[in-house]
């Protein structure tokens, strides 16, 4: 059976967030779906997994919403479901920078560059790229030359860029995250902090590898994604690399773990031989705590 991943947002106003909520989980459960949507006054957020039909099905019912009759799906091909559950959430941002002072992307944002532009453009000089996701899903990959902000959740880019980022202002700046939701807010974020010149790669990392003139080009690694795949492919040139780095050993290495103990979780990039050394731990404290998940499902 082939199934889907779909990747999609919308930010358009949803006046009773919390019914819209519990009614598209029902629809999404009877349908078959399994994924997680988040949904806010200020719009929708999704990552669903499920069969071609269902897929299909799912778009065009959405579609028939007036709030969501223009809306992108990215689509990736799986072979089986990328996800355990199907969860619909209501959040204060369908994604979350906790500014001061909140920003529409409908009404400030940066400029949109498609795949091709978005490939040329990081070639011209006097070009700044900043990556805007976090630094486990940089480790894993990234476009190549682009600035890996020192951060562990999206709402914390704010506050790097003022500390570490205020001398491109200037500069032709060009951002870009997993599926493009996270730019919309934070280029205009950096209009506002009196960034001259800000362009953002138009539906993110994955419709850029799957375009057919750039196929993925510069990108160095694979895409961290937020389900049960963890990572997938972007570079279709044959000019793979990859850049990640075993957390104890440094060895090349693209599998990801989660720190054994459970008060930590850490993202770690791990060898399988350094798992079984560490006990799966970032730490000699972390290996030793009493709800090591890696002992525990080991009895060591």
């Amino acid at each position: 059976m082939n199934f889907r991943v779909l990747l999609y947002y919308k930010y358009v106003p949803i006046d009773d967030p919390q019914s819209f909520a519990e009614e598209h989980l029902n629809y999404c459960k009877e349908l078959g779906l399994k994924g997680r949507i988040l949904v806010a006054s200020e719009g929708l957020n999704g990552t669903v997994s499920g069969t071609v039909e269902q897929t299909d099905h799912y778009m065009a019912d959405l579609r028939k919403d007036p709030r969501f009759s223009d809306i992108v799906f990215k689509i990736e091909e799986a072979d089986q479901h990328a996800f355990k559950k199907m969860k619909v959430k209501v959040k204060k941002e369908i994604v979350n920078l906790s500014l001061e002072e909140d920003i529409n992307p409908n009404e400030l944002t940066g400029k949109h560059l498609s795949p091709k532009e978005f490939y040329e453009a990081m070639q011209q000089e006097d070009v700044v790229i900043l990556d805007a996701r976090n630094t486990y899903e940089y480790d894993l990959g990234h476009f190549r030359g682009a600035i890996r902000p020192d951060i562990e959740t999206f709402r914390d880019l704010p506050k790097w860029v003022r500390e570490n980022f205020e001398q491109f202002k200037d500069k032709k700046v060009l951002t870009y995250c997993t599926g493009g939701i996270r730019c919309e807010k934070f280029s205009g974020f950096l209009i506002k902090e009196g960034f001259k010149d800000v362009s953002q790669l138009e539906g993110g990392i994955i419709t850029y590898g799957y375009d057919p003139e750039v196929k993925g080009a510069l990108w160095d690694g694979k895409c961290y994604v937020f389900d049960e795949r963890i990572s997938v492919p972007v570079n279709r040139t044959g000019e793979e690399r990859i850049v990640g780095k075993c957390y104890h050993c440094g060895r090349p290495e693209e599998r990801y773990v989660k720190c054994g103990n459970p008060e930590c979780n850490k993202h770690l990039l791990m060898c399988e031989e350094c798992e079984r050394e560490h006990k799966r731990s970032c730490s000699k404290e972390c290996a030793e705590h009493k709800w090591n998940r890696y002992v525990k499902e080991h009895a060591i």
